[in-house]
């Protein structure tokens, strides 16, 4: 029989997330059917709840916890502004819990641990705590950012003031004393119910449903019903495989506006240095994740290869396994050369890139021979 361990609730975090969830679910549809919704309510919801849910997943997540770019003053305030007002804490300790959710993931130092349950995994880390909070000696490099001191400090203080002071101030200001309490209601404290369990989908659904095309070695997924309501974030396999890209959705087809709103604030000089993993590196990820996939299957069904099949495929692995030690070789060396250009003429540049682009291209071949070959596999055993 399960007990409720009252002796670590977490109380104040669950009077929060029980008050708020209380109140949207309840004053919020009252209100409602009393004053009606106007389109000024609709605007001022969704434009808070844009605000804060991508600075946690543009700043909070990609920005801070991955340094997966770089960012000028007014991003880095703006984020840590709306930050604060989707009450999830600070992003020290917001970056600190995630870091240490990558490190350990799927095991008991996770904090969001899904091998404990759905429940532990979306909300029950944060209404019971089982375990002594451990040290932020994790984010030292954030440490020494005056900035994120200094909204770790007043955190609690700068997300009431958004959330209950200037949306309500909005309301009145656009429709007085009724208006003002529906913007309190709905973008104030229902905007943040919905955005923070939009982000714990990601801990708890995004390692539990949907496909797993980079690697299997944790339970992290891909899923693109939650990438609908997460600005993107849905793509969580390969965001664990590849955690410092900028992207995750890294296909043209897949929704990610956080990665379109990083590269429109790039293209305005607010953002640099975009970290980006090569589409080679990318393309061998899935190619060895179907190759164990593919294996898997054949032992399962006690399937054996042709002996023609059998050698169609070990060419191809062969081939696509020597042009891919080529172009991470040739990578290397063009990027040393970068480097140090200072100590290469710039005719040595020159022909170290043509290298390493013909290097790139001799892997796209070998990629396209192996897909053409590991279908015909497939189809045979289909």
């Amino acid at each position: 029989m399960f007990r409720i361990p009252w002796g670590r609730v977490n109380w104040p975090t669950s009077i929060f997330l029980f008050g708020t969830l209380l109140l949207s679910v309840t004053a919020a549809p009252i209100y409602l059917w009393q004053f009606g919704l106007d389109w000024f309510q609709v605007i001022l919801f969704l434009v808070f709840f844009a605000c804060s849910s991508m600075s946690i997943t543009l700043g909070y997540h990609r920005l801070f916890s991955h340094l997966a770019f770089r960012a000028r003053w007014p991003v880095r305030l703006g984020v840590l502004m709306f930050g604060s007002a989707a009450f999830e804490g600070s992003v020290l300790d917001w970056t600190s819990d995630h870091r240490r959710h990558h490190k350990h993931v799927d095991h008991d130092d996770d904090p969001y641990d899904i091998t404990k349950g759905f429940f532990h995994a979306h909300i029950g880390w944060l209404l019971f705590k089982l375990r002594p909070e451990p040290p932020m000696d994790n984010v030292n490099d954030l440490l020494q950012d005056p900035l994120l001191v200094w909204q770790h400090r007043y955190t609690h203080w700068i997300g009431a003031f958004i959330s209950f002071v200037l949306a309500p101030a909005l309301g009145w200001a656009w429709g007085g004393p009724a208006s003002a309490l529906g913007s309190f209601l709905l973008a104030g404290v229902a905007r943040i119910v919905c955005v923070q369990h939009t982000t714990f989908f990601i801990n708890s659904f995004c390692h539990m449903i949907g496909r797993r095309p980079y690697s299997t070695r944790c339970t992290a997924r891909d899923s693109w019903l939650m990438a609908l309501f997460t600005f993107g974030e849905g793509y969580h396999n390969f965001h664990h495989e590849f955690q410092h890209d900028y992207r995750n959705g890294v296909k043209p087809w897949q929704f990610d506006p956080t990665k379109w709103a990083i590269w429109l604030l790039h293209q305005c000089g607010l953002t640099s240095d975009l970290r980006r993993v090569p589409t080679e590196k990318i393309s061998l990820a899935e190619i060895a994740e179907k190759q164990r996939q593919l294996q898997l299957c054949l032992e399962t069904k006690s399937l054996h290869l042709s002996e023609s099949m059998h050698s169609l495929l070990q060419k191809a692995q062969e081939r696509l396994h020597r042009a891919a030690q080529n172009w991470e070789q040739r990578k290397q060396e063009y990027a040393r050369a970068t480097e140090r250009k200072l100590e290469a003429s710039r005719e040595r540049l020159a022909e170290l890139k043509r290298e390493f682009e013909l290097a790139a291209a001799h892997l796209r071949e070998a990629i396209q021979h192996w897909h053409e070959a590991h279908s015909q596999i497939v189809a045979r055993f289909a």
